[in-house]
């Protein structure tokens, strides 16, 4: 059997003779022997030995454990599956990390806010459902009948999220704590309580409007035309009380709560969600003008 120098095997292999003698040094790759002058000869098959370091190597695994697998101490399905573990563990990490970073980068957030986004990203399953409870409790407690929306408004974070829910994830959390956020959702919620009229069926003045006032404003209408006073008309109609249904308008059109619509779509995986403010903001100006 024809054996082969350091460098014949170095060139088989495409590596450095330092790099073969690092391995042979450490015995991953053995010499089968010596030859005159205690020059090292290794058997062909150290080729196909080094491809496998040289792969395993290149996947992030130790020397320790390749030398295991080199020599059929465990099998490479073994070690694969418990890399692949600690690999997923580590995306997780960093899809964590980046959503941070990102969130830190588009907000300009100083040292402090960085932490506290961080805190959010490492929030467990529990302390995020506790979070989203509290957040709940603060715009619907005392309320009757609000149970349907309160889950609408349940964001609930996959274990493994992509990237983009990642970063939704941590902005809608921070919007949560935000006590200013909670007073803008407390008086919508507070406002369509006030307007529930227990005797009759009454549509959500938000999804009257959008209904109504959807195709007029997609179509351009002006809002001063008399196509616009038919759709204040009809509104009217469903929800008389103008001053009342302004105020609800104006609230559901605050920038705070579009942005959670839209951070929850992306969170939940749902298609995104409608904006509210082109429509709202035509039919309060159509509003105003009949």
């Amino acid at each position: 059997m024809e054996l082969l120098s350091i460098g014949e095997l170095a060139r088989r292999t495409g590596l450095t003779v330092k790099t073969v003698r690092f391995y042979a040094d450490r015995g991953i790759v053995p010499p089968a022997s010596r030859g005159p002058g205690g020059y090292r000869r290794y058997e062909p098959a150290a080729v196909a030995r080094l491809e496998l370091v040289r792969t395993l190597r290149e996947l992030g695994l130790d020397l320790a454990t390749i030398r295991r697998v080199a020599d059929r101490e465990v099998t490479l399905a073994e070690v694969a599956g418990t890399h692949l573990e600690a690999l997923d563990v580590q995306i997780r990490a960093l899809r964590l990390r980046r959503a941070v970073l990102s969130a830190a980068a588009r907000s300009g957030s100083d040292p402090s806010e960085v932490r506290h986004l961080r805190d959010l990203a490492r929030l467990s399953a529990r302390e995020r459902r506790d979070l989203i409870d509290d957040f709940l409790g603060a715009v619907f407690r005392g309320l009757d009948g609000f149970a349907g929306i309160a889950r609408s408004l349940t964001p609930e974070p996959p274990d493994d999220p992509t990237p983009a829910q990642a970063e939704a994830w941590i902005e809608l959390a921070g919007l949560t704590r935000d006590p200013a956020f909670r007073a803008v959702m407390r008086s919508l919620a507070e406002r369509h309580a006030a307007d529930r009229d227990p005797t009759a069926l009454r549509r959500d003045p938000v999804a009257l409007v959008l209904h109504e006032a959807g195709p007029a404003e997609a179509a351009g209408i002006d809002p001063a035309s008399a196509g616009a006073g038919r759709v204040v008309a009809a509104v009217l109609g469903r929800f008389p009380v103008r001053e009342r249904l302004a105020a609800q308008l104006e609230a559901a059109r605050d920038p705070r709560h579009e942005r959670y619509r839209q951070l929850l779509s992306v969170v939940n995986g749902w298609s995104a969600a409608e904006p509210l403010a082109p429509v709202l903001g035509w039919f309060l100006t159509a509003l105003r003008a009949h």
